[in-house]
């Protein structure tokens, strides 16, 4: 029987899976495999009437540089011990090629672990791909998908924030990234947005709704100092996951919870929580602003790859034959930017529970200390005079006091 490799992707879409998919697939076809799509991600793995795609030249051609997937995805946190052992052997698998994110990544790293076990010999190599770019890659290389969602956003975002300056209004917006900021400060400061917030900020002290509105509103009053009544703050919906759990109870905001027990933040509309917060306190402190909420979720995630991920995914694909050819296993495959391909081995990234670390924001690094010290407007210690005429006292909306960071 002629040997196999077999795919699947799973969490949500990202620009660029059908390009890995299809770049696997045509190096797998040049060098003799049979090449099988599985749908449904784990959930299709794991079930007794796994459902497949022979993928074939056309079909990988076909599907390359399109947007969403071809592979219908899931998210799903398999039992280990009804793993379809039989597919495996039945189809005369080498190598299993999971597509995803972190929860993908955990669940690749334990499938591996587990076949082991089982004197199964069967390669595992994961791709990492999600938006949110919180993959721990080596510094400066993105998980892939980031750059097309952030391109999306970026064009979305730039008409909201001249929205904001024709309509004199101020917007909020909230933009994915689970745990990490990397979209939100990628879209806000691509499009020059006078407030960026993520999680990654509050390195001194905790994450509340107080100190978002805060921020919000120390940007809103010195760009009234400034002459400008008008904005935008982009909000990382990551802030959540950070978030004490007694003060989202006491906001009455009600999550369900996914398979991995995450709270689903797409349930609940973040902008238009975190603007109807900061419309309060404006109404409040007499300050004449409309907030107006704008959510980047979900048309960020099958928008089609720019040529960055197109080019970036292909290697990916060719990648992932190069490792399996050197006998590689439970390894994310990572190409730089001279285009080297290298195994990361998942257990090297794992926490205690085995679960993939996120990558988060370097608060830090010079890139992020260049855009909070320079591209953002926030009131200081030397706007206080001017900012009586709008707040009685400035200094709690001072952006320095507010993260207690050095000003």
């Amino acid at each position: 029987m002629k040997e196999s490799v077999a795919i699947l992707c799973g969490g949500g879409p990202a620009p660029g899976i059908n390009t890995v998919v299809g770049s696997v697939a045509k190096v797998f076809l040049n060098h003799g495999y049979r090449v099988i799509g599985l749908h449904e991600g784990y959930k299709g793995l794991f079930s007794q009437e796994t459902v497949v795609d022979e993928i074939d030249y056309q079909f990988a051609d076909d599907i390359y540089n399109r947007g969403g997937s071809a592979l219908r995805m899931s998210r799903f946190k398999p039992d280990l011990s009804t793993l379809n052992t039989s597919f495996f052997k039945d189809n005369n698998v080498k190598l299993l090629i999971t597509i995803g994110g972190d929860d993908t990544a955990s669940t690749a790293n334990r499938i591996s672990k587990y076949l082991q076990d089982q004197d199964i010999s069967i390669q595992n190599i994961h791709v990492p791909k999600t938006i949110d770019n919180d993959l721990p890659l080596p510094e400066g290389i993105p998980t892939f998908g980031y750059n097309s969602a952030k391109n999306e956003g970026v064009s979305i975002a730039s008409t909201v924030l001249e929205d904001a300056r024709t309509s004199q209004n101020w917007f909020v917006v909230s933009a994915m990234g689970r745990e990490a900021g990397h979209l939100a400060i990628g879209i806000g400061s691509a499009c020059h947005y006078p407030m960026i917030i993520i999680p990654e900020m509050f390195n001194k002290v905790p994450v509340t709704f107080e100190a978002i509105i805060r921020l919000v509103v120390s940007s809103i009053v010195k760009r009234r100092l400034l002459g400008m009544k008008y904005g935008a703050a982009i909000i990382s919906e990551g802030v959540f996951h950070f978030i004490d759990e007694e003060e989202i109870k006491n906001s009455d905001i009600q999550f369900t919870f996914d398979a991995h027990g995450h709270p689903e933040l797409h349930s609940i509309s973040k902008s238009h929580l975190f603007a109807s917060m900061v419309q309060k306190r404006l109404n409040e402190l007499d300050l004449n602003s409309k907030m107006r909420p704008v959510e980047l979720g979900f048309e960020l995630r099958c928008t089609q790859p720019i040529g960055y991920d197109l080019t970036y995914c292909t290697l990916l694909g060719f990648g992932v034959y190069q490792l399996f050819q050197e006998g590689h296993s439970g390894c994310m495959v990572s190409v730089d930017i001279n285009g080297k391909v290298n195994p990361l081995f998942l257990k090297d990234v794992e926490d205690e529970n085995g679960r993939v670390k996120a990558r988060l924001v370097n608060i830090n690094g010079a890139n992020t200390q260049a855009v909070m010290n320079h591209g953002l407007h926030y009131l200081t210690e030397e706007d206080y005079e001017a900012a009586k005429a709008y707040l009685a006292d400035p200094a709690y909306y001072d952006f320095h006091n507010i993260l207690s960071w050095k000003a």
